[in-house]
């Protein structure tokens, strides 16, 4: 018999819940990378915005095509664009924050539940 099919179903239900905060923190940490890429990438475009005349013709990426835009347009884009993703990465770390919190929480408990089950106790 296995050993999770030995155990009360309290616990099982605690290994679950454990499992599902662990998939969740992983794809919080894979967001919150992707959203690090996206910034660095749009500060890279800014930095080197800065060092092109305001009259230099600039293009933007809109799906496969590279249109003409203009450089304060297309500035003010990617500083907006900056602002929304440096809230998202505040969102992401709070968000992770939790998880981590919870899966410290159900971690103790499973601890104290199998050592209980186990005979060694609390």
């Amino acid at each position: 018999m296995s050993e999770e099919g030995s155990l009360p179903p309290k616990v099982q239900q605690r290994l679950l819940l454990f499992q599902q905060l662990q998939q969740q923190l992983q794809s919080v940490l894979l967001r919150r990378q992707q959203v690090q890429l996206e910034l660095m990438e749009v500060e890279n475009a800014l930095k080197e915005l800065e060092g092109v005349g305001d009259e230099a013709p600039i293009y933007k990426a809109v799906g496969a095509l590279l249109v003409r835009a203009e450089k304060q347009k297309v500035v003010k884009e990617l500083e907006d664009r900056r602002e929304f993703l440096k809230i998202r990465l505040e969102q992401l770390d709070r968000e992770e924050k939790r998880i981590r919190e919870q899966l410290e929480d159900v971690r103790a408990k499973l601890r104290r539940d199998l050592g209980a089950q186990a005979g060694v106790g609390p």
